[in-house]
C-alpha cells in the first residue's frame, strides 16, 4: 500500500507538470498549437490514470476542462464524446446483466453448464472454464469470476473430502492441483470470455466507439463475435489442455462427488423462478437480436443498430411486473443505477481524448513521424503491438491504456499505409491477456485474494499464456480478418 500511495502522489505532481512542459515549453517541430495541447493534456490524464493519483473516472473529466481551455478541441466535439451511442449499447448490456445477477439467473446457468460437463477432475475443470467464458461475454468479468469462484471454493472443500477418502495416490498433490487449475482457469477464462463480444469487456467497447468515431465505421455485434469466437474457443481449449495436462495434471478418474455437489446446489436454487424465465426470455431475444440483426433485422427496420437493440432490452425488463415482489417489476433503478458508472466515464475520456487527436491534427503528426515503420513486415507489427500490450496491461487499466493506444495506433497505420484496424485489434485483444499479475484484472486479484493460488503460481503460467495468447492473437488477425470480416490489412483504405 505504500508504494502505491507514493506512487499516487508522485502521479499527483507529475501529470501537471508534464502537461506544463509540453504547453509551454516542448515545441516538437511540424506539430500544431492545438496537437501541442492535445499531447499536453494526454500526458497530464495518463499519468493519472497509471499511478491512480485521483480516482481514474474523476481523472476522465479532465478533458472537458483542459482541451477547450487550450485549444485542443471545441467544448462540443469533447462533451459529445461522453455520450457516444455505444456507451448506452455497454449501458443497456450492464442493466441486463444487473437484473440476471438480482434474480440468481447468472449461477443458475453456470451451475447448469458445469453439471453437463463435469464428471471427472479434468472435466469440471473444463466445465468450468466454459460456464465462466460464457458468463463474462455478457456480464462483467469481475461478477462471473466472483460467483464462479464462490461455488468453485465449495466444491474444492467437497471433492478435498472425497479424494482423501478415495484410493488415488499423492492426495495431497492432486487436491492442491484441483484447486490451483480450477482457480487459475477461472481468472483466465473470465477474461478470455470477455473478448467473445461488444460488450464483455470495455476494452472491445473502447474500440468499437475509436473505430466509428476516427473512421465511421461500425463494428456489428454480429461481425465482432464471428472473427472473435474462433480466437476465444481457441484460446479456452489451449486453457483447458494447459492446466490440467501440463501445469497441474489431473487423472481421467471421476470423481462423483463433484456431480453431487453441483446437483445439490442446482436443488438448492429451487424451480425456475417466473423473473428468472422473464430475465431469460429478455437476455436471449436481445443476445438473438445483436447477433441477426445485420442479416435479418435490419431488413424490416433499417434504423436498428446494436445500441437500440440493448437499450431495448434494457427497458423491457422495467415494463415486466416481478410476481415475487407486489407492485415491483422485474428491474428497478434501485438496482440499475449500480452500473459502472466510473467505467462509462473512463470511456468518455478516452474518446474525448481521440476526438481531440483527430481535431488537432496530432494523430497525423504522430503517424508522420513513425514514417520509419514503412516497409516493416506486418505480421511482426501485429506481433509487437500485441505483445507490448498484454505486458503493459499486467500493470497498467487495460481501458486507460486501450483509450491512449488504440488513435496512436490508427494514426501509426495510415502513415505506413496498412488498414488501421489490424494493430487497433491485435491491442484490443491483448489487453484482455493479462494473466500474470494479481493487479492485472479483477478476476485475478478475486482468485488471488481466496489463497488456493500463490504469486509465483500465478506468475509462471500466467507467463506462458500470455505469450500464447500473444502468438493466437497474432495470428487471428493477420489471417482471420481478411477471411471473416473481408478486410485486407496491406491497404490503408481511409
Amino acid at each position: 500500500m505504500e508504494s502505491k500511495s507514493l506512487a499516487s502522489k508522485i502521479g499527483l505532481v507529475l501529470g501537471p507538470v508534464l502537461f506544463i512542459i509540453f504547453q509551454f515549453i516542448v515545441q516538437p517541430e511540424g506539430m500544431s498549437e492545438s496537437g501541442r495541447s492535445v499531447l499536453a493534456c494526454t500526458l497530464w490524464v495518463a499519468t493519472w490514470w497509471t499511478t491512480e493519483a485521483i480516482p481514474m473516472a474523476a481523472t476522465s473529466l479532465l478533458p472537458i476542462v483542459i482541451l477547450p481551455l487550450t485549444g485542443g478541441a471545441q467544448i462540443d466535439t469533447v462533451t459529445a464524446a461522453y455520450g457516444n451511442k455505444i456507451l448506452f449499447l455497454y449501458m443497456g448490456g450492464f442493466i441486463i446483466a444487473i437484473a440476471m445477477e438480482k434474480w440468481n439467473l447468472h449461477k443458475r446457468i453456470a451451475l447448469t453448464i458445469i453439471s453437463w460437463v463435469g464428471t471427472n477432475s479434468r472435466g469440471i475443470v473444463l466445465g468450468f472454464i466454459i460456464a465462466t467464458a460464457f458468463l463474462s461475454m455478457w456480464i462483467s468479468n469481475t461478477a462471473t469470476s466472483l460467483m464462479m469462484v464462490t461455488i468453485g471454493i465449495a466444491l474444492i472443500s467437497q471433492l478435498g473430502g472425497i479424494i482423501d477418502k478415495s484410493d488415488m495416490p499423492d492426495k495431497v498433490k492432486l487436491k492442491a492441483n484441483l484447486g490451483k487449475a480450477l482457480m487459475l482457469s477461472i481468472a483466465y477464462a473470465a477474461s478470455i470470455g470477455g473478448m467473445g463480444t461488444l460488450i464483455g469487456t470495455p476494452t472491445n467497447v473502447v474500440f468499437s466507439a475509436i473505430a466509428q468515431q476516427l473512421f465511421d465505421v461500425e463494428i456489428s455485434f454480429a461481425l465482432w463475435m464471428a472473427f472473435a469466437m474462433p480466437l476465444v474457443v481457441v484460446l479456452l481449449t489451449i486453457l483447458w489442455w494447459y492446466m490440467v495436462r501440463v501445469a497441474y495434471p489431473l487423472p481421467k478418474k471421476p470423481l462423483a462427488g463433484g456431480r453431487k455437489q453441483i446437483e445439490d446446489d442446482l436443488k438448492e436454487l429451487g424451480k425456475m423462478s417466473w423473473e428468472e424465465k422473464a430475465v431469460f426470455a429478455v437476455f436471449t431475444l436481445t443476445a438473438f437480436s445483436w447477433i441477426t440483426s445485420s442479416f435479418l433485422l435490419k431488413k424490416v427496420l433499417p434504423g436498428l443498430d446494436d445500441t437500440i437493440i440493448a437499450m431495448s432490452g434494457a427497458l423491457a425488463l422495467f415494463l415486466v411486473p416481478a410476481k415475487s415482489e407486489a407492485n415491483k417489476m422485474v428491474m428497478d433503478w434501485e438496482s440499475a443505477v449500480k452500473l459502472p458508472w466510473g467505467i462509462i466515464v473512463l470511456f468518455g475520456g478516452g474518446l474525448a481524448l481521440a476526438a481531440g487527436f483527430q481535431e488537432s491534427g496530432l494523430a497525423e503528426w504522430i503517424g508522420q513521424q513513425m514514417s520509419l515503420l514503412e516497409g516493416v513486415n506486418l505480421l511482426l507489427l501485429i506481433f509487437i503491438v500485441a505483445l507490448m500490450l498484454n505486458f503493459l496491461t499486467e500493470v497498467t487499466s487495460n481501458v486507460a491504456t486501450a483509450s491512449i493506444m488504440l488513435p496512436i495506433l490508427a494514426a501509426l497505420s495510415q502513415s505506413i499505409g496498412v488498414h488501421p484496424f489490424g494493430p487497433m485489434i491485435a491491442a484490443t485483444l491483448a489487453a484482455s491477456c493479462a494473466f500474470m499479475l494479481p493487479i492485472a484484472t479483477p478476476p485475478n486479484a478475486i482468485v488471488f485474494s481466496f489463497g488456493h493460488v500463490e504469486m509465483k503460481d500465478m506468475i509462471r503460467k500466467g507467463f506462458a499464456l500470455n505469450l500464447a495468447s500473444t502468438v493466437l492473437i497474432t495470428l487471428s488477425v493477420y489471417f482471420l480478418m481478411e477471411l471473416v470480416l473481408g478486410i485486407d490489412l496491406s491497404v490503408n483504405p481511409f
